[in-house]
């Protein structure tokens, strides 16, 4: 019966373990060994876990040989693991035990933090804009209500606020449709350059109110690949304002587009654009964390300039839907560049 439970657990994809009456461990599968460890089988099951809850949990199985199931973490080099037990009494005509089986939870747990700051930041990021605007229109019907002088700049600051939600709206939108769509690769054929072009032109408004000139060099006429021409619009338009807004005022911004023979991280040709600023340049703590929604290194300068803190996850969500990579360098004092 032993090489029975031995052939059954070995078959259970979950990590599981047998205990016997005498409380030792008398089988693991492969799952369960590269959690607890080799030397998990002949030792008393109070030794191995060490969990309050589980010991609780396989106590009771044992008294009352009932089901129960439990949670806890175990700490790793790299991370903390959350794992759910299921623990149940064995009673075989020749074997009596307990068997456990344990499932990671850790990415269900982590999809729910996930949510949980996300529904976090965007309320703080729509509290601030509305208290704001509450706050002038009470004003506008009491102390200023017949100052024009106040009036009109408390309605500039109203539009401002205003501005700033429908950002935040349209961005959030937009982090939720290429999230949806990031698994689907694109099959329409689109002109890179033609795309990037378009951008440029309706960003040099922008460039021009900060006194910033956008230098482009492209030795490319045209470049066909399959592409979403929005959501790479999405991409340009996101950088080359980061460039131009977070960059040194009177500067430049150097966007410059090559053909690569042969991309080991892709495997096959592949075509670069790279967008670089000279602003004051990022510390390496921040960069691994810049593509996280409502992550800023500066948050009153990225409102200031009318941020989101959505422009970069959307870009590494549309750069994984399109099959690229997003790499991003920088310097303190000397700029970033972004490809």
């Amino acid at each position: 019966m032993r090489e029975d439970l031995s052939t059954i657990i070995k078959a259970i994809p979950l990590p599981t373990v047998i205990i016997g009456v005498n409380e030792r461990i008398v089988n693991a599968n492969a799952a369960a060994l590269e959690i607890f460890g080799d030397n998990l089988i002949g030792r008393h099951y109070v030794t191995s876990f060490r969990h309050p809850q589980l010991l609780d949990s396989i106590e009771t199985c044992f008294r009352i040989e009932t089901v129960a199931k439990t949670q806890f973490t175990i700490s790793e080099a790299s991370r903390d693991r959350t794992l759910k037990a299921s623990v149940s009494a064995l009673e075989l005509p020749d074997f009596r035990g307990v068997m456990v089986c344990f499932e990671d939870i850790t990415s269900v747990n982590q999809a729910g933090q996930i949510r949980r700051d996300f529904v976090a930041n965007v309320s703080h990021e729509l509290r601030t804009p509305l208290t704001a605007m509450l706050g002038f229109i009470e004003t506008l019907r009491g102390p200023a209500k017949h100052d024009p002088a106040a009036r009109d700049r408390f309605l500039k600051t109203l539009e401002s606020e205003a501005r700033r939600m429908s950002r935040l709206v349209r961005d959030l939108l937009a982090l939720s449709r290429v999230e949806g769509e990031e698994r689907l690769p694109p099959s329409e054929e689109t002109d890179l350059i033609a795309v990037l072009s378009t951008t440029v032109e309706r960003l040099k408004t922008l460039a021009q109110d900060r006194q910033v000139e956008i230098k482009v060099n492209c030795d490319l006429d045209i470049c066909l690949l399959n592409g979403n021409s929005d959501q790479l619009d999405q991409i340009f338009t996101n950088l080359i304002e980061n460039a131009i807004k977070y960059g040194a005022k009177g500067g430049v911004a150097d966007i410059s587009v090559s053909e690569i023979k042969y991309e080991a991280g892709l495997r096959s040709a592949a075509v670069k654009v790279e967008i670089c600023d000279d602003g004051p340049g990022i510390d390496a703590l921040h960069i691994p964390r810049l593509t996280e929604r409502f992550y800023r290194i500066d948050s009153h300068r990225s409102r200031q300039v009318g941020g989101t803190g959505l422009g970069l996850a959307i870009v590494k969500h549309v750069v994984n839907r399109h099959r690229g990579r997003l790499k991003i360098t920088s310097q303190v004092g000397k700029g970033s560049c972004f490809s």
